[in-house]
């Protein structure tokens, strides 16, 4: 089993789960089977009982788990269908590891975040690795087949206090699988200030000297850029170079990640600047993986340029109408652009009058 690691720094929103569907997706292009695993380091057991304005929109999948809408990207990008264990939380992290010590699994012993809190991490991700990967073509009773590649996403940002059982745990993991079965990729910001029109790298910088202090290190960079200009999208080669000097990645290896009118075209600009080259470097799987096939995806990017956005009035953010991306689906399914905006008026008044 190969694992690809999806972590963010700077800022949080920088697209990680997008990028991570992104990946996967390039990977199975390549002939690879894959699987996901989103990791939220809340103490939440599952985003069941979350605030859309706290979290986003809550994502059911067919067993019932009510999980990160990032799942949702996960199985509209790679085909697949996911359970409830392909979502880890710091609640159920440490729910498993006090009904183990409740039971004497422990032997006495004095529970601890290290080793046995990253023990369980670890034990987690390989089991939920394993867990046999359905595409939505197959048969009900088909189980699918264990996979290839996983792809983990590691929610929040670097330096997060929360987060921090889960990057040792991750850290130990990648010595437990061995080199070439372990690739991190690092989703960062290279912001673009208005008054120099010059992209900045110190954050980037800052941030992986960060993950590297906690014994990590990127093999990836991939960068998102804000832009002034049109001409300011991509990287530009001293930059890149800047970075690869500071932050220990090779240049090839650093992937621009600019934004785009729809997500289908973030699969597209990680192949154009062959990201899955540099994935298969790391993993050793040169001899096994072709070159990815995505033409139905370019297709189906070019259609999704077609629709228009919804206008709507709910809280000042997408993530609490997830679910209406079901709508752009079904028009591409059709292979037919929507040619009428969606008006959705969903008011929702809270008054306090005390």
């Amino acid at each position: 089993m190969k694992y690809v690691l999806v972590t963010g720094g700077v800022v949080s929103g920088l697209g990680k789960g997008v990028t991570a569907s992104s990946i996967g997706l390039l990977l199975k292009a390549c002939g690879l089977r894959v699987t996901s695993i989103k990791i939220d380091p809340y103490l939440n057991t599952d985003a069941g009982t979350m605030s859309p304005f706290e979290h986003g929109e809550v994502f059911v999948l067919d067993d019932g788990g009510e999980v990160d809408l990032d799942l949702g990207n996960y199985e509209r990008f790679l085909d697949i269908k996911l359970t409830r264990d392909n979502n880890i939380t710091t609640g159920k992290i440490y729910q498993s590891v006090i009904d183990r010590e409740r039971k004497g699994d422990y032997l006495g012993k004095t529970v601890q975040v290290v080793p046995h809190i990253t023990d369980a991490i670890q034990d987690w991700i390989e089991r939920a690795a394993q867990i046999p990967v359905a595409d939505d073509d197959d048969d009900e009773d088909d189980n699918g087949t264990p996979a290839d590649v996983c792809v983990i996403e590691l929610g929040g940002t670097i330096g997060d206090i929360e987060s921090m059982p889960f990057i040792e745990a991750l850290g130990q993991f990648s010595y437990r699988v061995g080199p070439g079965n372990f690739c991190l990729i690092h989703v960062s910001l290279v912001p673009v200030l208005n008054v120099v029109g010059e992209q900045k790298t110190k954050p980037t910088q800052h941030s992986v000297r960060g993950l590297r202090c906690l014994g990590l290190t990127p093999h990836l960079l991939a960068c998102r850029s804000t832009t002034v200009s049109s001409s300011l999208q991509a990287l530009d080669e001293n930059v890149k170079m800047k970075l690869s000097q500071f932050c220990h990645v090779p240049k090839d290896n650093i992937i621009t990640l600019y934004d785009v009118s729809n997500i289908w075209h973030i699969p597209l600009l990680l192949r154009d600047q062959k990201a899955h080259e540099a994935i298969f470097q790391v993993l050793n799987l040169q001899s096994i993986a072709r070159q990815p096939d995505l033409e139905e995806w370019t297709s189906r990017a070019e259609i999704a340029d077609l629709l228009h956005d919804p206008v709507c009035s709910y809280c000042h953010g997408w993530e609490v109408y997830r679910s209406i991306r079901c709508l752009p689906f079904c028009t591409e399914g059709a292979h037919q652009p929507n040619p009428f905006s969606i008006y959705m008026y969903i008011y929702i008044y809270i008054c306090m009058l005390f």
